[in-house]
């Protein structure tokens, strides 16, 4: 079996650390999916905007030739295993993602995109296929998950005002409000599930062309640089 990106990723991921575990748990993420040959045509998209949500079928790029047959997943903290299938470890057999995102636009000219967002999407991302969000069939309001019932409890999050000013004039193709991405993105607790707080280990990750830098306090998350 032969299987070919139709799509590309552009994203405000710039890596693997910080993207948000789930799809939708930071809505202020933005990315683009362009289309590729021969599929960056206006037809193959005809209809879409119809829909308020897509499916994204992507390969984890970066995790490509690493599994095993059990995992530790981090909702569990990090100390207690499960089975791969039982999970949504990017480390896989076959290394392949299920996202479901927010459309907010459909672009044909001057190329073929997608402009969404909620997306946990690194920048790069192959994409293998789009499929239309349908509620009555998508949404099972009855569907259960013994250890991922809700989503992760929030973790407070402040940034200094000279940053803020900072994050507030950015402006992008997309219409990103950086501030209320980075708090989403920092309220998840990016870092290994294995970690400890420890206030004098500054974590960073790249975000919008930016190096994100942040320290863990007792009250919470406290950003301490936008470079």
């Amino acid at each position: 079996m032969v299987v070919e990106p139709i799509a590309r990723v552009h994203s405000c991921f710039g890596e693997k650390f910080g993207v948000p575990r789930q799809p939708l748990l930071a809505d202020a993420s933005r990315a683009s999916i362009e289309l590729l040959a021969p599929l960056n045509s206006a037809d193959a998209v005809a209809g879409l905007e119809q829909h308020s949500h897509i499916w994204v079928v992507f390969q984890f790029h970066q995790a490509a030739g690493q599994w095993s047959a059990k995992v530790r997943p981090p909702r569990l903290g990090g100390n207690k295993k499960l089975g791969v299938l039982a999970t949504r470890s990017p480390f896989r057999p076959n290394n392949i993602g299920l996202s479901v995102v927010r459309l907010l636009e459909v672009r044909t000219s001057p190329k073929v995109e997608l402009i969404v967002a909620g997306a946990d999407l690194v920048d790069g991302t192959p994409v293998l296929d789009i499929k239309p969000y349908i509620p009555y069939a998508d949404a099972l309001t009855d569907a259960q998950s013994e250890f991922a019932d809700a989503a992760p409890v929030a973790m407070p999050v402040t940034i200094p005002e000279r940053l803020l000013s900072q994050a507030e004039a950015y402006r992008d193709d997309w219409g990103t409000d950086l501030p209320r991405l980075i708090e989403q993105v920092l309220s998840q607790d990016p870092r290994p599930a294995y970690q400890k707080t420890d206030p004098q280990r500054i974590y960073g990750m790249q975000l919008c062309d930016f190096n994100l830098r942040w320290r863990y306090t007792e009250g919470g998350i406290e950003v301490v640089a936008l470079e």
